[in-house]
């Protein structure tokens, strides 16, 4: 079990992303979070097998709208007793 947490910027915000992130995140079993950032990014935790959380990208990045120009990421610690996906 890992975690990360992403920022990615692009045309990420009212085109769907985090309602995506969520559906995808939920159907792999995947806990976190996704938000809406201030400067137009979204950022996101997501912590699962690093094999989900890997789906879990492409998943997202198949949106029509969608456009990713840049995902930043590091691995954070994992949080116990986390049991859900939602966006913020």
């Amino acid at each position: 079990m890992i975690r990360k947490h992403f920022v990615f910027t692009g045309q990420v915000q009212g085109v769907g992303f985090r309602y995506r992130a969520r559906y995808a995140a939920q159907g792999l079993g995947i806990t976190g979070y996704v938000s809406n950032e201030w400067d137009g990014s979204v950022s996101m935790e997501a912590q699962g097998t690093q094999d989900s959380i890997n789906r879990l990208l492409t998943m997202i990045n198949q949106g029509s709208y969608i456009n990713i120009d840049r995902i930043d990421s590091k691995d954070i610690p994992v949080v116990e007793d986390e049991r859900d996906f939602h966006v913020r």
